[in-house]
């Protein structure tokens, strides 16, 4: 029985539970008339929950109205929909709503919903005061009643026959404003009213007009009145005066003010009345302008006065403008068609004029320093005028102008350019120097006391000289300078050295260096150096000519090295030659004492050898073979005195002339005393052709005696001929004459050869 009833209890329960199922399937929110409302109209929010349930059950409903995320709105109903009334739609309405409906642990949203309370509410605008003085300020104050900032306050004010004037003001945090609108000159009766914006969906929505507002305006003083005495006929020298006056309401901070061209002549404070006199002159004729000033009040009046003219300006009239000096200047000053004034002649300065004379003219012999502007015044009745200024300039002649160059010496590099200054010691500027390269005019400077002119276009044989004149105003005219002759430097190009003999020089002989330019301007520097592990300067000198020999005796074994010269001139500019190798060897006769020493012994021993074979030989034939013995020795001896003598007339015509020195002395020596006292008139030599790369001659010459060439400098380099020809010729000195002329100069240079 108990389980049966349990049975029917769990069959109950799960039919009670199944009742109780449901789910949302929509919620909704919705405006009612519509989602544009008037401002001032009622307005409904509907919330509505669509729920399906599995059977007809009771279930209660929890529902929230939002606007723009805050909430406005709650209840609970056991149905399915909600209101949430306004009354009175007012602007501040506007906005974003959405409901939440929340049954049986679910909730669920609707989407949002804009709705749009068009229209604003009527502004309200106050005023502090309804009555004003000119120059005082009315204080308003908008009011947009139940609107929610941001707002925008527009407040204008409105004149008869007038725009009205408008200021704005953003409010963020409030719905009213306060501006303030000053009260202006001409202002009486005015009204003011304002409205109000905001912006709703990037739009603005503007609210209507408050109401008028009247302030009334009281003048705190009268507009000025301004008089001047005498009224008419104002001519210069007369009395001019004016008055300016008002009438005040009340005299504190009142001010009058009497100004002409921005120029404030005369003011006066807590007065009624300003007075202004003067001696009327044609710079008094124009407007004045009185202006009353009272806090921000103020009121002008404004008079035009004309003065007419007593006497015109004077004129200065000069007999000239441009003298020389110690001429007579005269200066007169005169008034077209008047002639009753007081007259007076002045010079102008920077520390203000100077007085010259009281008079109508002046006659003065005048100098340099009376340069100047001069000006004449004219009085008449107290009224002084002043003429227009006279410029008068006064010339010193030019002196004779110097023509140099800038840096000094007067010559000039080739390819370099060359500045000029002509100079003038005395005279007037502006002075015009003219430059002329011969009689061609290259330049015309208008300066002070000097000019420059720079010629870029050297040539090597320019030929032509240089000179400048200076004129000025002074009548004396032009005056040139002396005519200035340039040299032109040619730079060094091309040094060559050659030696001889080339390449091997024997121990103890002497070695000519021969060290050659192909181009330059004399006098050339010429430096010889040798070069081994250290660089030695062995000669130096300077030369009028393109070429320089250098003798070194003596060589020896530490003379060996590398060799090279260097030549510079004028033109600072050092060249340098390709080197050359000398290697000093042993000399014939050392080569002879070695081989001496070699031979003596071995010659002797070969001696002792044939000797003692003879020796024997003789022993064992007798007397016939020393008869045979004797005419073979005979017969050799004679032979070798005919080779010998043969072999001096025959030189092979190669080696150097030390070599042929060495030849010929060890040939003469065989001969005996009679050759030694032969005389030799002429060198015979073999000459071969020029070796191009060592750069030396090699000859072989049947020679006169050694003192002979010792004593005879070698001329270098010796013509050459192709092939191998005996020539005679005499080595000579070298000298000027055969050195072609390599200078480059200007006409008339003291240097140039």
């Amino acid at each position: 029985m108990y389980l049966a009833l349990l049975v029917i209890f769990l069959q109950c329960s799960e039919l009670y539970t199944e009742e109780r199922v449901f789910t949302f399937n929509t919620v909704e929110i919705k405006v009612q008339p519509s989602v544009k409302v008037k401002n001032g109209d009622p307005m409904s929010i509907i919330c509505h929950a669509d729920i399906s349930k599995s059977a007809d059950f009771q279930l209660k409903h929890n529902f929230t109205i939002f606007k723009d995320g805050k909430l406005v709105f709650m209840t609970v109903s056991d149905k399915g929909d909600a209101q949430y009334e306004i009354s009175t739609a007012r602007s501040s309405d506007t906005g974003d709503y959405e409901c939440t409906v929340e049954a049986g642990r679910k909730t669920k949203s609707s989407n949002s919903l804009h709705v749009w309370v068009t229209g604003m509410t009527k502004p309200i605008l106050t005023a502090e005061k309804k009555e004003v003085l000119e120059g005082e300020v009315v204080k308003l104050r908008c009011e947009l009643p139940e609107e929610v900032p941001p707002l925008y306050f527009f407040f204008r004010k409105i004149k008869m026959n007038s725009t009205p004037k408008e200021k704005y003001v953003y409010e963020l945090h409030r719905n009213f404003s306060v501006v303030e609108f000053s009260v202006e000159e001409g202002d009486n009766i005015l009204q003011f009213d304002c409205f109000g914006k905001r912006i709703v969906k990037l739009e603005y929505e503007t609210s209507e007009h408050s109401n008028k507002t009247l302030v009334t305006v009281r003048e705190p003083f009268i507009k000025p009145t301004l008089n001047v005495k005498p009224s008419s006929n104002i001519t210069e020298g007369d009395r001019i005066q004016l008055e300016c006056s008002t009438v005040v309401a009340r005299m504190r901070d009142i001010e009058i003010i009497l100004q002409k061209n921005k120029t404030i002549l005369n003011s006066v404070q807590d007065e009624k009345l300003l007075r202004y006199s003067a001696v009327a002159t044609l710079e008094d004729s124009g407007e004045y302008l009185c202006k009353v000033e009272q806090g921000r009040a103020s009121k002008t009046t404004k008079l035009n006065v004309v003065v007419a003219e007593l006497f015109p300006a004077p004129i200065l009239a000069a007999s000239a403008s441009k003298l020389d000096e110690n001429k007579e200047l005269t200066l007169s000053c005169s008034i077209s068609g008047f002639r009753k004034a007081n007259f007076s002649i002045l010079r102008r300065s920077s520390n203000g004029d100077i007085w010259l004379k009281n008079s109508r003219n002046l006659t003065m012999k005048v100098n340099v320093s009376d340069t100047g502007s001069y000006i004449c015044k004219a009085e008449v009745k107290g009224i002084v005028k002043t003429s227009k200024p006279v410029r008068i300039n006064v010339y010193a002649p030019v002196s004779k102008p110097t023509l140099s160059i800038v840096g000094g010496l007067p010559e000039v590099v080739l390819g370099k350019p060359l500045q000029l200054i002509c100079r003038s010691a005395m005279g007037t500027p502006p002075i015009t120097f003219t430059f002329y390269k011969g009689n061609e005019v290259k330049k015309i400077v208008i300066n002070d006391t000097y000019a420059t002119f720079l010629d870029e276009n050297i040539r090597q044989n320019d030929k032509r000289g240089y000179k400048c004149d200076a004129r000025n105003n002074h009548s004396s005219g032009m005056k040139a300078s002396n005519i200035l002759n340039i040299t032109v430097i040619v730079p060094i190009r091309n040094a060559s050295l050659g030696s001889i003999p080339y390449g091997e020089v024997e121990d103890g002989s002497d070695t000519a260096f021969l060290c050659s330019v192909k181009e330059g301007s004399w006098p050339i520097h010429f430096r010889i150096f040798r070069k081994t592990d250290r660089e030695v300067l062995l000669f130096e000198k300077s030369e009028n000519a393109d070429r320089v020999m250098w003798r070194k005796e003596a060589m020896n074994s530490q003379d060996t090295g590398t060799y090279y010269c260097m030549a510079s001139n004028r033109a600072n500019v050092d060249v340098k030659s390709h080197p050359i190798t000398i290697s000093v060897i042993l000399a014939s006769w050392q080569k002879g004492v070695i081989a001496a020493f070699v031979l003596i012994p071995i010659a002797g021993a070969v001696t002792l050898t044939l000797w003692w074979f003879l020796s024997k030989k003789k022993k064992a034939k007798g007397r016939p073979m020393e008869m045979s013995g004797s005419a073979l020795a005979t017969n050799l001896t004679s032979e070798k005195l005919t080779r010998q003598h043969n072999d001096g007339d025959y030189y092979s015509g190669s080696g150097y002339i030390e070599d042929s020195e060495n030849h010929m002395k060890s040939t003469d020596e065989s001969k005996g005393p009679d050759l030694e006292s032969a005389e030799v008139e002429y060198t015979e030599v073999e000459v071969s052709t020029l070796d191009p790369h060592r750069g030396a001659f090699h000859t072989a010459n049947k020679t006169k005696k050694r003192k002979e060439i010792d004593s005879v400098p070698i001329h270098f380099p010796a013509p050459v001929q192709k092939g191998t020809e005996t020539v005679y010729s005499e080595i000579r000195k070298a000298n000027n004459d055969s050195v072609e002329n390599r200078h480059s100069r200007i006409q008339g240079h003291p240097d140039a050869t």
